[in-house]
């Protein structure tokens, strides 16, 4: 077992025997830029500050050898054979960096689930390369040629090897371009996609615990990003709050009630705001929120909705202590046009 430490954090990583860097930051949470994980795409490549490791085999196009005597190493294949590893991973490096959008990524409708009677899901398959991203982003989807204006539309699902896409799509009333995806796309549709947009992510150096809510189809962000944290392994304390109108508004309550049961660290609470139910809250999300978490300072706070929605939810959650570093938001609803990414975030096209 080896020590990973991460400059100038000091915090510490464990590593077991044969693990690669890449693999133990990422059982830890800790997420770094990688493509290939084989030694070949670069993208993983950190400055090794001090300690000893085996390299393995690797591609002098991703790692020269003017950089291997700088001290940077390929974390994909980098394995400990030293008791401690100090790597650069500062709190900006824990940002991980962004996949460059692309535009009018070809994909087909694999399946269309009416989810509630305003909220439609599709799931999209690519026809070539996938669409590269990272949980909490979203993508703009439209055609103009049939009058629906390319909207922005948050992904629901974490990545995964085949690429597939999943967006969950409110009916809004007047809406050109959601009432094209809800009355004319079929399955076997051929749809275009572009991005991915957004910084809504978080910290991946979190190891707090965290409180997520939504509202209507404001769940999709907060559905890949608790998907790709548990899956990692995040052991802090989540609550995931989804609000929703009605019984029939509620949606992924089995996906959601199977996460409870195989992850001890994960509650899901429902709160309705038009009727009483058993086994569900009554009353606004920033309402009841004081009774059911009355300190928030040691709190990740992610939240997406409508904009009012948001905005309600980070007041709450600041009167109760939560700091605005922690703080992540997403008012999906405003978003007509894409974010533009901030440059030092991108990750680079080599």
């Amino acid at each position: 077992m080896s020590r990973i430490r991460l400059h100038p954090s000091g915090r510490t990583v464990e590593c077991r025997d044969g693990e690669t860097v890449l693999s133990a930051l990422e059982q830890a949470g800790y997420a770094l830029p990688n493509n290939c994980r084989a030694g070949a795409c670069g993208e993983c490549k950190v400055k090794v500050l001090s300690g000893q490791f085996d390299q393995g085999m690797v591609l002098d196009m991703a790692l020269s050898q003017s950089e291997r005597k700088d001290g940077y190493g390929l974390m994909c294949m980098a394995k400990p054979i030293s008791d401690e590893l100090v790597i650069e991973y500062g709190t900006a490096d824990a940002q991980p960096k962004l996949f460059p959008p692309r535009e009018n990524v070809l994909f087909i409708v694999t399946d269309r689930i009416p989810r509630t009677p305003r909220i439609v899901e599709l799931r999209l398959r690519p026809l070539g390369q996938p669409l590269r991203y990272w949980p909490g982003q979203y993508v703009m989807l439209g055609d103009a040629s049939a009058g629906a204006p390319p909207r922005c539309y948050s992904i629901a699902n974490a990545p995964r090897p085949d690429g597939e896409i999943v967006l969950q799509v409110t009916r809004v009333d007047g809406g050109p371009t959601s009432g094209w995806i809800h009355d004319t796309l079929t399955v076997g549709s051929m749809v275009k996609l572009s991005g991915p947009y957004g910084t809504f992510i978080g910290d991946p150096s979190v190891d707090s615990p965290v409180l997520c809510m939504a509202a209507g189809s404001g769940l999709a962000p907060i559905l890949a990003l608790t998907d790709a944290a548990l899956r990692r392994g995040y052991r802090p304390p989540v609550t995931l709050l989804f609000s929703a109108c009605t019984q029939a508004d509620v949606y992924e309550l089995g996906l959601l009630s199977y996460w409870q049961a195989k992850y001890r660290n994960f509650k899901v609470k429902v709160t309705l705001t038009r009727e009483d139910a058993p086994n569900h809250l009554k009353g606004r999300i920033p309402t009841i929120l004081p009774d059911l978490f009355p300190d928030l300072s040691g709190h990740a706070i992610f939240t997406a909705g409508s904009p009012a929605f948001v905005e309600s939810c980070v007041a709450a959650a600041r009167a109760l202590g939560a700091r605005d570093d922690q703080i992540h938001s997403e008012g999906y609803v405003s978003q007509h046009i894409p974010e533009t990414l901030p440059a030092d975030r991108l990750m680079a096209v080599g």
